[in-house]
């Protein structure tokens, strides 16, 4: 009777349960999912990493400005400081009511002051507008990721796994050496799409609540502009 040998290498490759193998010997479709799944980590961690640095200079920024503003300066003083300064959000906001101000304010003979602060409503609310989308760049794609990447996973599980059952059914034998190497390729995969998944949720929705909390701080400080100006522009103030 004819006796199988079994390659020594070929068996140590089946035996090899390391990252890397699991990758190497994943069937074409698999090897694709795993690689998308890298890939939409990274670029996971790179837009958190990217945030993290970007809110905590936001905040910094933010709490010396509004300190400067509450300083007693006067805003025509602190508009000529910063009209060229710093690019922040707070700054912005702050330049974009003050242009507005700033440009009735040279024609107030020559129009109504009631229209002042409506106008200058309009330009802060814009302004903060234009700062809480950018601030929300990118966010879209850790909730897409979040959202998707563990179905992705799976994918990749069912398909390793009808791998496994095929090898069952061309070898005839169920011992489960012979699908472990598919169904241990096939997990994963999924743990491939959970390590993208969990960390861009969680990421998502702290970035969302910063979004929020800084939203409201804007808008704060936006009705503080605006009762200041209506003081100022009011029938007792110098004109």
């Amino acid at each position: 009777m004819e006796t199988v040998t079994i390659d020594p290498a070929a068996q140590l490759a089946l035996t090899d349960f390391s990252l890397w193998a699991l990758f190497v010997r994943a069937d074409i479709v698999v090897k694709l999912v795993m690689i998308g799944l890298i890939i939409a980590s990274i670029a996971s961690w790179s837009i958190i990493i990217e945030k993290i640095m970007t809110f905590r200079a936001v905040r910094r920024q933010a709490e010396e400005f509004e300190a400067l503003f509450w300083s007693g300066e006067t805003m025509q003083n602190i508009y000529r400081q910063w009209a060229n300064g710093e690019p922040t959000p707070s700054v912005r906001v702050f330049n974009a009511a003050m242009r507005e101000w700033v440009s009735h304010d040279s024609n107030r003979r020559k129009s109504d002051t009631v229209g002042i602060v409506p106008s200058i409503e309009r330009a802060l609310t814009n302004a903060v507008a234009r700062e809480m989308e950018a601030l929300e760049s990118r966010l879209l794609f850790l909730a897409t990721v979040g959202a998707v990447a563990p179905f992705i996973g799976l994918f990749g599980t069912v398909w390793g796994i009808m791998n496994s059952f095929q090898a069952i059914a061309m070898s005839r034998d169920t011992n489960l050496a012979v699908v472990a190497p598919g169904i241990a390729e096939a997990l994963f995969a999924t743990g491939l799409g959970l390590l993208a998944a969990i960390p861009a949720v969680v990421a998502y929705n702290a970035f969302s609540s910063s979004v929020q909390r800084f939203a409201a701080r804007l808008d704060h400080f936006a009705d503080d502009f605006i009762n200041l100006i209506s003081r100022q522009s009011g029938p007792n103030s110098k004109g």
